[in-house]
């Protein structure tokens, strides 16, 4: 079943923000998701500046204080970003003192990544920031609003996982992240 949104005649364009582009008026909400991601990674980029992070870093130091040491690969394919992308990460990590690498015991050809004990110190500023743009992001909404906003991103983020999952690209961690 495909659910079909559009913005009626009249109905108001957030003040301060421009009107959607024509190519866009079959897909509003998908349009709306797009321009609320980059406006969310602005707002997340201003907190984490202050922490000497860029966005994106914080969810591989999610990954390594949750997980302990994981191998390089690994860290790539549980952040979902270009292997590029993620070497240049850790390049920066690791000059600030927050990442060690070392090789894999088990293999040598492989990188083992982890998190120093400098940046335990990061992990409360980070989940302060993280809690500071929740704030900032649900700001005009009740609990009640936030709930059912979350419940709707959920099962947003589902349809749009299993329609990944079927993308054999998407599935090899090769695709257009």
């Amino acid at each position: 079943m495909t659910t079909h949104v559009t913005r009626e005649q009249g109905d108001p364009v957030p003040q301060g923000c421009p009107g959607p582009p024509s190519a866009v008026l079959d897909g509003p909400v998908s349009h709306a998701v797009s321009r609320v991601a980059r406006l969310h990674r602005i707002a997340a980029g201003r907190l984490l500046r202050d922490l000497g992070l860029h966005p994106g870093q914080e969810f591989v130091m999610m990954h390594l204080w949750d997980n302990g040491p994981v191998r390089q690969s690994e860290l790539i394919k549980s952040v979902g970003l270009d292997p590029s992308t993620v070497t240049k990460m850790l390049q920066r990590l690791e000059q600030a003192g927050h990442v060690r690498r070392s090789p894999d015991p088990a293999d040598r050809r492989a990188s083992l990544v982890e998190a120093t004990e400098t940046s335990c110190g990061l992990f409360q500023q980070v989940r302060e920031a993280w809690a500071e743009l929740e704030r900032q992001t649900l700001a005009g909404l009740d609990e009640t609003e936030g709930a059912e906003l979350l419940r709707l991103l959920g099962k947003v983020e589902g349809a749009l996982c299993a329609r990944a999952a079927a993308d054999p690209q998407c599935r090899d961690g090769a695709g257009d992240r």
